[in-house]
């Protein structure tokens, strides 16, 4: 069984993402099996574990963009696969790992497109539109590329102008797959006090997937650890990130201490294998 935070369920409230029974796969591989998850309404959820242990291919069928074998995600009760799309599109904004971008598309055309499920055949653009993709593109700070084709992009810089288009959509719930990826440690912090600043000035519900555990458990409110498609331990970070979680999720052997900045956990590796070269 699942360790939990201080409450039954993981430490809060149910949210308005759940999954009951999930089985999901690949072709003849089976990757996640009888996975049931609530996620707390309001908060900063995020998943880690180590490789291929099912953590992305739970929040692709979270989006919707992989449909379980068994079981169901729920949003608001209803199973996701009976929803129409606009509607979900409405409600949930998702970042998958390494989007494309269409050909010569320029930043803010392919931010824009992030309002497509507000719009209407009689009703192209709006005032609303053009201030959720100025906003968005703003607190990504990509405004000053917005005429850029976004193939000629660093890779940290394309990455910014995704999640300003997730963030135009300006959805209750937002999925995030890696948003970190491509982005040095100044923009990583950047973009994570960006999520956490979203959901506490707008109440957003946020489900990131991450690498790094101590950012993980500097930013998230409740984080679920998993290992072989199911989950090990959720809940708040303070309560379930010790040296025995480190050790069975991830193998690896560590002191876990408060961080001095934010008191949140701090997984500090055990001793390396291989002593440093002499300066």
């Amino acid at each position: 069984m699942p360790r939990q935070g201080a409450a039954e369920g993981g430490g809060g409230p149910a949210g308005r993402l759940a999954a009951r029974a999930l089985t999901l796969g690949y072709d003849g591989r089976t990757v996640v099996e009888g996975l049931d998850l609530d996620l707390p309404d309001g908060a900063v959820t995020v998943v880690v574990g180590p490789n291929a242990c099912g953590k992305s291919t739970l929040l692709r069928a979270l989006g919707r963009l992989l449909r379980p074998r068994h079981g169901a995600v729920l949003l608001d009760g209803t199973d996701l696969a009976r929803l129409p799309t606009r509607n979900i599109a409405r409600s949930l904004g998702l970042l998958p790992q390494s989007p494309a971008a269409p050909e010569a598309i320029t930043v803010a055309d392919l931010v824009a497109r992030g309002r497509q499920p507000h719009q209407r055949w009689w009703q192209q653009w709006s005032a609303e539109d053009e201030r959720a993709v100025t906003d968005a593109m703003a607190r990504t700070g990509v405004a000053g590329l917005a005429d850029r084709p976004v193939d000629e992009l660093s890779g940290g810089q394309r990455q910014r102008v995704w999640i300003a288009m997730a963030l135009a959509q300006e959805t209750e719930l937002l999925l995030l797959d890696e948003p970190t990826t491509y982005l040095d440690i100044a923009h990583q912090v950047e973009v994570l006090d960006l999520v956490r600043q979203l959901n506490h000035d707008r109440g957003r519900t946020v489900v990131a997937v991450l690498h790094d555990l101590n950012q993980a458990a500097r930013y998230a409110d409740h984080l679920v650890a998993m290992k072989a498609g199911r989950v090990v331990a959720q809940g708040h970070p303070g309560e379930i990130v010790t040296a025995e979680l480190v050790r069975e999720v991830f193998g690896l052997a560590s002191v876990v201490v408060p961080d001095p900045v934010t008191g949140s956990p701090l997984v500090v590796p055990g001793r390396p294998r291989l002593p440093r070269p002499a300066p």
